[in-house]
């Protein structure tokens, strides 16, 4: 019933930039906290940026400064703005609800590549 879907994702230039969206359905969008993580291949999935309830943001410092995490309670959808990015930020993006439980994205495929 609970769905997070993705998308936004593609192959950009070294120094471009891409928005993801995440579009929640099946659940009080509202009251859940926020995130996006990554996971590149042979590595950890990873902390990219997380937005609460009330708005409040954070950020891993690999991208701080370059990302912007944002929500819209009235779509039910998080966003993450990426902007100046590096071949480093190459990964599959996840978007995931927290709160009681726990949600994910089946992930969007971000390639930052010349």
């Amino acid at each position: 019933q609970v769905q997070l879907v993705e998308s936004g994702g593609g192959l950009v230039q070294p120094g471009g930039s891409l928005r993801l969206s995440c579009a929640a359905s099946g659940l009080l969008f509202s009251v859940y906290a926020m995130g996006w993580y990554r996971q590149a291949p042979g590595k950890q999935r990873e902390l990219v940026a997380r937005i609460t309830n009330g708005g409040s943001t954070s950020y891993a410092d690999s991208v701080k400064g370059r990302f912007t995490i944002s929500r819209d309670n009235a779509r039910n959808t998080v966003y993450l703005q990426m902007n100046s990015l590096k071949p480093e930020d190459t990964a599959v993006y996840y978007c995931s609800a927290n709160s009681k439980n726990n949600y994910w994205g089946q992930g969007t495929q971000v390639t930052v590549s010349s």
